[in-house]
């Protein structure tokens, strides 16, 4: 899949595609619904199938304290749209010149200059432009007068519940990993690359690979059962998502101690996905009291996996 970082990177070439427009934070079910679309409307006009999406996203730049946890960062979403059939993927760098332009500019010239859209698939609430003031309205007008088409993304439901970024946070945040599987489409994961860390945990006797989770709030917290991807080989182990406040609390990061593995796996990317929650994170009185406890964590999670591998 084709990747273009920004928009002083679109080219000639780049010109006539059929696109969607979103944060595809998550990548769930419900987006996967309008991606199937966007690759059928994209086949019958044999033109390229093309995503949209915004780093940061808006809310991370208009009030950062307030932005929700992300679900997958930039390498994730170009991973799993790539999985899902997509073939260009437009990164627009969301800075406040960008913010700045109103929407009949965003239309003329990023739409229709430079991208040269034939076809816009799109939510009814999509807002865009200065002071949001651009709205589906004004782009099925734009696209009367400047020869594209745009249709709406129906929401995907599931029972009484609409799939959303949202709605999977707030499974995740009350440790409901089931639901939010059901509105993925696949167990909650998380990917990145093994840096090196203080070897505490080598110390302690459990050894770890860590991850910097890059993000400003991770959507999950605490101890869990995980399974590890490293290239094709899946293995299981333990893992720590927080801030080690017994250690000198830091940067959020993930640590995950894979049972029975003694590979070197620094600078590595892997991918955990969470099978099971065993406890909230917690500050020790001491380095003898977390180390007991990671030794239960670990035979805990050990029981659970020969009791769900049987």
């Amino acid at each position: 899949m084709q990747l273009i970082r920004g928009i002083h990177n679109i080219r000639e070439s780049h010109k006539g595609c059929v696109l969607t427009i979103g944060n595809f934070d998550g990548v769930h079910l419900g987006h996967q619904r309008v991606i199937k679309e966007l690759i059928k409307k994209a086949d019958s006009l044999n033109l390229i199938p093309a995503v949209m999406v915004f780093e940061p996203q808006p809310q991370e730049l208009f009030n950062p304290q307030m932005a929700p946890a992300r679900l997958s960062r930039l390498r994730d979403k170009y991973s799993l749209l790539k999985r899902f059939g997509v073939k260009r993927l437009i990164c627009v760098n969301f800075n406040h010149e960008f913010a700045s332009q109103s929407a009949e500019q965003f239309i003329e010239r990023l739409m229709v200059q430079q991208l040269d859209v034939k076809h816009l698939i799109i939510g009814d609430d999509f807002r865009f432009g200065k002071n949001r003031l651009g709205n589906f309205a004004m782009l099925q007008s734009a696209g009367q007068e400047f020869g594209f088409e745009v249709t709406d993304t129906a929401s995907y439901k599931m029972l009484d519940c609409r799939i959303s970024s949202t709605e999977i946070r707030k499974a995740l945040q009350i440790d409901a990993l089931a639901d939010a599987e059901k509105m993925l489409g696949r167990k909650y994961s998380i990917i990145g690359r093994v840096v090196h860390g203080d070897k505490q945990g080598r110390n302690l006797g459990f050894p770890t690979a860590n991850v910097l989770l890059k993000r400003c709030v991770s959507p999950v917290a605490g101890v869990y059962v995980v399974q590890v991807r490293i290239r094709d080989k899946h293995v299981f182990g333990v893992a720590n998502i927080g801030s080690r406040p017994t250690v000198n609390g830091v940067r959020q990061q993930l640590e995950v101690h894979i049972f029975d593995f003694k590979d070197d796996l620094y600078g590595q990317q892997i991918e955990v996905t969470l099978l099971k929650k065993l406890r909230s994170e917690q500050k020790f009185a001491s380095l003898d009291e977390l180390t007991t406890q990671i030794a239960k964590d670990s035979e805990q999670a050990r029981r659970y996996l020969r009791e769900e591998l049987k």
